[in-house]
Parts: structure tokens; sequence; C-alpha cells
């Protein structure tokens, strides 16, 4: 049985998440603060943080920088409907996922599963080539380690799938759905921001002008595509 902490404030919230879960043979765990789910995690093994954005004391985006400094499970960040702005800081703070309040509790135990399966897939899965070079980008898939113009750079786990798959797939324009398909693992819940967030990111550390894109291009109407 798969293990989840959910990280929220609201008792009745996070008892329906906990309910649903163990419906579909999820166990959770409830940390009501932010200070109980960096503790909790470091006494237990979770395979994935539900991690609610407004929390006393420690808000959302600290908990979730300090559990990055140690996991590279996936966490789903919940905000409120419409906070753009905050849903693109969570992404940026190492967040896998997220969605926006009021939820239906099917959406969530969704999104729980699939983060769960296409990461096991992507841990478990045997490399087919030890290193992928493509232009000035090494990619070392026994360490997972990516070399751009000789200088190594650090990841979070879904860009670093997101830059694989682009890679191996060159010259080929993937759209936001496609691409969210691909690599979050399932589609029609997702959001075009979670891949947009996701592609910026990964200009920030290859582009050597990130505002001019040169690698990770966009096909204006249809979607990105890599150009070593």
């Amino acid at each position: 049985m798969k293990k989840v902490l959910i990280i929220e404030d609201d008792p009745q919230i996070a008892k329906i998440q906990r309910d649903y879960l163990a419906i579909n043979n999820i166990e959770a765990d409830i940390a009501p603060t932010g200070e109980d789910g960096i503790r909790m995690t470091l006494s237990a093994h979770y395979d994935l943080i539900i991690l609610d954005l407004m929390l006393p004391k420690i808000d959302g985006f600290g908990v979730c920088a300090k559990l990055r400094e140690t996991l590279d499970i996936p966490i789903i960040m919940v905000t409120a409907k419409g906070e753009d702005i905050d849903t693109i800081k969570g992404l940026n703070m190492g967040a896998d996922d997220y969605i926006t309040k009021p939820f239906s509790p099917n959406v969530l135990v969704a999104h729980v599963k699939a983060n769960i399966a296409q990461y096991e897939r992507l841990k478990q899965e045997a490399p087919q080539t030890a290193e992928i070079v493509a232009g000035d980008i090494r990619i070392q898939q026994d360490s997972r380690r990516i070399v751009v113009r000789g200088v190594e750079i650090e990841v979070k786990n879904k860009e670093y799938e997101l830059l694989l798959f682009l890679v191996q797939n060159k010259n080929i324009i993937f759209s936001k759905d496609t691409l969210y398909e691909r690599i979050w693992g399932y589609d029609a819940l997702g959001d075009n921001a979670t891949v947009a967030v996701h592609i910026n990111r990964l200009r920030e550390k290859i582009e050597v002008e990130p505002s001019s894109p040169k690698i990770i291009q966009t096909v204006r109407g249809a979607g990105y595509k890599f150009m070593p």
C-alpha cells in the first residue's frame, strides 16, 4: 500500500482527502502544520506529499523548499482557485504538480495515483544509453546528471524527465497537452501552466539567453521543440 502525507491545517478537508485515498488503497497521514509536515517526513517513508499553500507559521512555499533539500518524491501543491502567481511560485519552489480549490476528491486521487506511478516508472526504468549528447548538453542517465557547456546543473525530477524526453525527440513539436500527458502521466486533469513553468525553469538553466531561447523553442500555436 502506498503512503501519502497530507499537510493541511483544515481538519475537515484533511479527513476527506484521507478517506478518499483510503478507499483507493492509499494510506495517508495528516500533518496540521508545516512544522509537523517537515518533522514527519524525517521519521517515516512517504511516496508523495499533498501540500496546502496556506498554512500557519511556515506556508507551503517554505515547506516545499525545506522538503526539497532532502526529498525527491512528488509534491502536489494545493492552491486557491485563480491564484496563478502562487501556482507558478509553487512550481518554481519544486512542486511537481498542483490542484486548485475547490476540487473533487476523485481528481485529487487521480493526481496522486498518476504522480506516484510516473515517479516509480522512471525510477525503475533502465536507461538504454548511459549518456546522451545533444549539442552542448550531456545527459548521464545512470546518475541522472545533466552537464551544460561543461557545467553540471541541478534539476528537479520533472525538469529532468521533461528535458530527457525533448532531447530523445529532438526537432519534433509537442503541444503542452501532449507533454503533460507524457511527463505527468495523465491528460485532461492538467493545466498548461505546469508545462510552461517547467519549460521556463529549464530555459533558465540551459539557455545562453533564456529570454531568447534557441534550444527549447516555442512554436507559436503548436507547442515546443528541442533544437540541439
